[in-house]
């Protein structure tokens, strides 16, 4: 009998070592989680703070990151987990891409390469190009311009590959928002990605996916929000526009879109 009690008395001891263990690698991660979300919300804070330009790109990409610094922020305030503070570390890393777009327009060094973003899988654009939709034209390319203002970072957006660039407007941003994309939106889509553009102007980064004819299908599931490392809701100061899912009809009314997103 005295021997049980001893083997039960040790493995309780060893139970509780093991739980309070447990309990300490799960609160130095958390620490560590959120130490790492801090540092990467901080540096977009001092990009943001200390970059300018009146060029519409320059504008324009600051905008963006300082929307960006806005929404980790408030993220950070409620993370209480290691995956929230990882989200954090998204969203201030998809900011830190939109100020160093806003270096790259303003002609100086854009600094270190940064980690790449968790959904940043569609390469990047290669080559200009313009294309029309409804009357209503686009452009993209690889550089900054006046004619080509937004800049994206590349992602999935709503399960289809949108490559890093700059584009002529933000007709991503409905199916961003909405998490689906509206008519008008898709038919940008195919005729900026046509494959009748040979390499696509993707680099060798780009989602094969959309070679392989890929399945609007896929957009099933798919959590806007989450993939981009940011909340939905963070996107208030974006006018949605009518004009994107009506196949803008409206075409005048297509400059107004991103506002001062």
């Amino acid at each position: 009998m005295g021997t049980w009690i001893v083997l039960a008395v040790l493995v309780a001891v060893a139970v509780a070592a093991a739980a309070v263990f447990a309990a300490r690698r799960r609160k130095r991660e958390l620490a560590d989680a959120r130490e790492d979300a801090l540092r990467w919300h901080e540096r977009l804070g001092g990009q943001v703070m200390n970059l300018s330009g009146d060029a519409p790109a320059v504008r324009q990409a600051l905008a963006d990151a300082g929307e960006r610094y806005t929404a980790a922020g408030a993220q950070l305030e409620r993370s209480t987990s290691v995956k929230q503070y990882e989200l954090v570390r998204e969203t201030a890393l998809e900011g830190l891409a939109y100020a160093r777009a806003a270096r790259v327009a303003l002609g100086i060094d854009p600094g270190p390469d940064l980690p790449p973003l968790a959904g940043a899988r569609a390469g990047q654009l290669t080559r200009e190009r313009e294309v029309d939709v409804q009357g209503h034209r686009f452009r993209a390319g690889p550089q900054p311009g006046d004619a080509t203002p937004y800049y994206y970072p590349g992602g999935q957006v709503a399960g289809k590959g949108v490559p890093a660039g700059w584009y002529s407007e933000p007709w991503w941003k409905t199916a961003l928002v909405a998490g689906a994309w509206g008519v008008g939106s898709l038919l940008v889509f195919d005729a900026l990605f046509s494959p009748s553009w040979g390499d696509a102007g993707y680099d060798a980064g780009y989602n094969a996916g959309f070679d392989q004819g890929y399945d609007a299908g896929a957009d099933q599931g798919y959590d806007a929000g989450a993939d981009q490392g940011y909340d939905a809701g963070a996107d208030q100061g974006y006018d949605g526009g009518d004009g994107m899912d009506a196949g803008f009809g409206d075409a005048g009314d297509m400059g107004d879109m991103g506002g001062d997103f």
